[in-house]
C-alpha cells in the first residue's frame, strides 16, 4: 500500500478537481503536474470520472498520484481502484468502504468535522482523515486547534481553502493539504483559463514551500 506521508513528503497538497463533467481533468492535471502539484484527486461527482482515471493512468506522468474523491459506497471503491486510482478520499466515513479500500492496498482518507468524527474515522487504521469543508468552521486557526489535542492524527483540511494559505495550514499542524476552487475556478470547464489555473498552481507550490522552508 502507498504511504501518503512518504509519497507526499516533499509537497503534501492536492488538487481537488471537481465539475459537472471530467472531460478536461487530465488537461488540467497536465497544467498542475507541471507547475509542481504532486497529487491530484478526481471527484465521483464528475460525470465520466472513470474513463478519466483510466486515461490518468495511461497519459499522466510517472509517479505523480491520481485519486479519486467522494467515494462513498463500497462499489465506487472498487470501480475507482480497476479504474486505476492510487488512493481514495471521501467526505464522510463509513467502515465498510474504509475495508474494501484496505483489501485492495489502497489508502483511504475517510471524511470528518468535530473532534469526535475525527477519532471515530481514525480509529479504522487509515493513513489521514479529511476535515471538510473547514472554510467555513475556522480555517487555519480550526485546524490548529484540533492538532492541539489530537497530535497523532495526521489531517488533511479542504474546502475552501485558500491557494495562498496551504502553508499555512500546514504551519498549523495538518499532515496534507486539499486545495480545490480557490485553484482550479473556470479552468475545469469549456474553454477555462489555463494560463491562470497555471499561475494559480505556481502560487500555491510556493505557499506550501515556504513552509517546508521554515520547517526545515
Amino acid at each position: 500500500m502507498i504511504q501518503l506521508s512518504e509519497a507526499l513528503r516533499a509537497r503534501p497538497v492536492v488538487a481537488v478537481l471537481r465539475a459537472p463533467d471530467a472531460d478536461r481533468f487530465i488537461e488540467v492535471s497536465s497544467v498542475l503536474i507541471e507547475a509542481g502539484i504532486p497529487a491530484v484527486e478526481f471527484t465521483l461527482t464528475s460525470a465520466g470520472v472513470f474513463d478519466a482515471l483510466r486515461r490518468a493512468r495511461d497519459e499522466l506522468p510517472a509517479g505523480v498520484l491520481v485519486g479519486a474523491g467522494s467515494v462513498r459506497t463500497v462499489e465506487q471503491a472498487h470501480r475507482a481502484i480497476d479504474a486505476g486510482a492510487s488512493f481514495l478520499v471521501s467526505q464522510v466515513t463509513d467502515a465498510a468502504v474504509i475495508e474494501a479500500a484496505h483489501s485492495r492496498d489502497v489508502p483511504f482518507v475517510p471524511g470528518a468535522l468535530t473532534p469526535n468524527e475525527i477519532v471515530l474515522a481514525w480509529s479504522y487504521g487509515v493513513q489521514a482523515v479529511k476535515v471538510s469543508p473547514v472554510g467555513p468552521v475556522g480555517g487555519v486557526s480550526y485546524v490548529a486547534e484540533l492538532v492541539g489535542p489530537l497530535p497523532d492524527i495526521r489531517l488533511m483540511p479542504t474546502g475552501l481553502v485558500r491557494i495562498d494559505e496551504a502553508g499555512d495550514y500546514l504551519t498549523a499542524g495538518a499532515a496534507f493539504v486539499g486545495v480545490s476552487r480557490d485553484l482550479t475556478r473556470d479552468a475545469l470547464l469549456p474553454g477555462g483559463d489555463l494560463a491562470g489555473l497555471a499561475e494559480r498552481a505556481a502560487r500555491a507550490v510556493r505557499s506550501v514551500d515556504v513552509h517546508a522552508a521554515s520547517a526545515a
